[in-house]
């Protein structure tokens, strides 16, 4: 306790400068997003001065443009020759002539006007001065710039000298020309048909009007005309832009006919700062549209940079607190190592003393029989109460020499988390001691909570699977059980434990996996056991004459049978076994003169070295499938030699007329049925058969070389009679000696 006492006060000074780091990153992130707020308004504050500065000068210089225009028309009005072309239906070329020059010198000394028209609507008639496309007398249905007649025709819509944004076409020798300008209309009177009947249209070129503005500090915005007629113009082009539904009810509801000001809103789909400009004299506002993105730009990079600074002093915050913390308390830190270190020694001599004492109880070395030993025990706390009921569970890890030899260096490791496991599930039911008994091995001693009489075995049982099952879930390791009757009696302890570790060698019969009540193994001790010796004269029989299947057939009952007796007749049985083996296998090999080194001489291993009954049989089953194989690799080199020698013998003697199968079968010291059978099983052929082959064969040869008679060639072939030779020759050839020496001779 002293030790985790110590250890939180060395984590104080971190702690606190961990906490001063926090508040200081998070009052920083805090003030900043305040600021940001603050910082935000005052640049769409500023955006929007910059905007409504520009924009207004814009207003100015369409108003000034407009008194402008207004000017001219009313001197065109007012010079003589000029309005001779107004009200005059056929003046003179003269007249005409010395107007238009007075219209081009109004056009050369004002640089932003694009075009001066004057109208005739008694003649259809228009005077144009023009900087480019059409200039000169020029009817009305010849007119290029087509949209001026549509205002003549419905002046009524526009008031006289206000400004009317337009884009008309120009008509150029390079082709067709889009002039964006501002149109002025002025007219005199209007007659009874509310014709006009006389009109002076300026055109003033937008360019000098609008020249301001796009000259807003903030390049990504787009400026428009709010004009009288509730049409939203483009500032470069001056066309009309098309609205959706939303936009139209956002300009109606917050821009047309307020004062200036400005907005955040959507705007054609994205968030924007809409600034706009209050209604001139001509009923005219300017807004400007900028994306918000791009008008908050400036902050917003302050923001990221005032994160990136407050992670930046969390992080440094972080390392020098850790730092600090260290070099600060290492000596605290040294002392609190000593001391867990220390205690830790301690837990395991603690640890390690109460095994080593349950150890020597249980195998019997200390014998636990007085109040005293008791008392001793308690102070080297072992509480466990053995005046109590209580029995005795023997664990065994299945397939042990597997586990040993790939994960033995964790073999302690996977021993502790077996005892844990059973600690931790048998606590449910019982008191638990969980001792490390043997190398493969763990003991649980369980004494009972209850006090009552009932049995426990079906819930000890239940308990034990859960435990298996636990273990193979998280260790994927098998165990095998054996619990004890119960006891009252602390001096039994060594005598049960001695019980249950014989009954666990019957984990032979049952396999793994299994639980084995030991009391009811012991009750096979009473049983008298005969070994069958019968049985084992009929398994030497089978091996010597390689019944491999009968071998292993009378193996396993002799094995089988030993079930239900006490484990040292088992293990009796397989040594007998074991030497009747060996000793029938030493006996083939001798007998077969087979190589030392065939294998046939490898160690058996001791009976108390297999686990179950089917790691036993696998052993033997292999040696006797071994004894077979070698055997079966024997006889087929024997008795291909014994034919070699068989078909020497033919080629030698097949001219003694005394040559048969008796006569080799004497000659080889053998039993003739014994060499056919085996020649035949080797060769597919019957020797009788090949020896008078050979003798055919060579007769062949003598009836193609020689001269000699038939009869002849007969004895010296080993026939004694002519006629059978006759019969032998045609039957396997079809034609008879003599025949067969014509038919080679043409």
């Amino acid at each position: 306790m002293s030790a985790i006492r110590n250890t939180s006060k060395g984590k104080l000074y971190s702690r606190l400068l961990l906490t001063i780091t926090l508040c200081v990153a998070v009052t920083l992130l805090v003030s900043s997003f305040f600021y940001y707020v603050a910082f935000v308004q005052i640049d769409l504050k500023k955006a929007y001065q910059s905007d409504v500065s520009n924009l207004t000068q814009t207003s100015k210089e369409v108003i000034s443009m407009t008194e402008s225009a207004q000017s001219v028309s009313f001197q065109i009005y007012r010079t003589f020759t000029i309005s001779k072309l107004m009200f005059y239906t056929e003046p003179s070329i003269y007249d005409v002539t010395a107007a238009m020059n007075d219209l081009g010198n109004y056009l050369n000394s004002m640089p932003f006007i694009e075009s001066i028209y004057v109208y005739n609507s008694d003649s259809d008639l228009f005077y144009v001065a023009s900087r480019q496309g059409q200039g000169g007398t020029i009817l009305k249905k010849d007119l290029a710039d087509a949209e001026v007649l549509d205002i003549l025709d419905n002046f009524q819509q526009y008031k006289p000298f206000t400004p009317i944004p337009r884009t008309y076409t120009t008509k150029l020798i390079t082709g067709e020309h889009l002039t964006k300008a501002y149109t002025y209309l002025g007219y005199d009177a209007i007659g009874k048909t509310q014709k006009i009947n006389s009109a002076v249209i300026i055109n003033i070129s937008s360019a000098w009007i609008n020249r301001d503005i796009g000259l807003s500090e903030n390049k990504a915005g787009k400026s428009y005309i709010l004009d009288n007629q509730n049409q939203l113009l483009s500032g470069d082009t001056l066309e009309a832009r098309e609205l959706s539904s939303r936009d139209k009810s956002l300009i109606a509801k917050h821009i047309s006919g307020r004062n200036t000001g400005y907005l955040v809103d959507d705007f054609d789909g994205s968030k924007s700062l809409i600034s706009f400009t209050s209604p001139d004299s001509l009923e005219w506002q300017y807004v400007r549209v900028t994306p918000y993105n791009k008008a908050t730009a400036p902050v917003t990079s302050i923001r990221n940079t005032t994160l990136i600074i407050a992670g930046s002093i969390m992080i440094a915050g972080l390392f020098i607190s850790w730092l600090l913390s260290q070099l600060l308390y290492k000596p605290i830190h040294l002392i609190v190592d000593k001391m867990n270190m220390l205690e830790s020694e301690k837990r395991n001599s603690s640890y390690t003393l109460r095994q080593n004492t349950l150890r020597d109880l249980i195998q019997g070395t200390k014998v636990l029989n007085t109040s005293a030993q008791a008392q001793k025990l308690v102070q080297g706390g072992i509480l466990f109460d053995f005046t109590a009921p209580y029995r005795v569970v023997l664990i065994k890890i299945d397939r042990f020499a597997e586990l040993k030899e790939t994960r033995g260096s964790d073999l302690n490791v996977y021993k502790f988390a077996i005892m844990n496991i059973g600690s931790e599930i048998g606590h449910t039911h019982y008191r638990v001691e969980a001792v490390d008994i043997e190398e493969d091995s763990v003991v649980l001693l369980l004494g009972r909570l209850d006090t009552a009489d009932h049995p426990d075995d079906a819930e000890l049982r239940d308990m034990l699977q859960q435990i298996q099952q636990s273990t193979m879930d998280f260790l994927k390791l098998g165990l095998s059980m054996a619990y004890s009757a119960i006891s009252e009696q602390p001096d039994q302890l060594a005598s049960m434990y001695k019980i249950v570790r014989e009954a666990s060698l019957h984990r032979l019969f049952y396999g793994y996996g299994c639980i084995i009540d030991a009391p009811s193994i012991m009750s096979f001790k009473s049983r008298e056991y005969v070994f069958p010796v019968d049985k084992e004269r009929k398994l030497s029989d089978a091996l010597m004459t390689s019944k491999t299947d009968e071998a292993k057939r009378l193996f396993a009952e002799i094995v089988e049978e030993t079930a239900r007796y006490p484990i040292h007749v088992v293990q009796l049985a397989i040594s007998h076994l074991t030497m009747s083996v060996n000793s029938i296998r030493f006996t083939i090999q001798k007998n077969n003169n087979l190589d030392p080194e065939s294998g046939l001489g490898a160690q058996i291993p001791a009976p108390d070295r297999f686990e179950t009954i089917d790691d036993l049989k696998e052993v033997f089953f292999n040696l006797f499938e071994d004894i077979q194989a070698k055997l079966a690799v024997k006889r087929t080199t024997k008795q291909s030699e014994l034919v070699r020698k068989v078909n020497q013998l033919i080629e030698k003697e097949y001219a003694n007329p005394n040559f048969s199968l008796n006569w080799i079968a004497d000659e080889m010291d053998m039993s003739s049925i014994y060499l056919s059978r085996i020649y035949k099983q080797q060769t597919m052929s019957a020797i009788v058969d090949v020896i008078n082959n050979v003798r055919l064969e060579r007769a062949k040869e003598y009836l193609e070389n020689t001269d000699q008679s038939v009869i002849d060639i007969a004895l010296k072939c080993g026939y004694t009679s002519s006629s059978y030779f006759h019969r032998m020759f045609k039957k396997n050839f079809g034609v008879t000696p003599a025949d067969y020496r014509k038919l080679k001779v043409q």
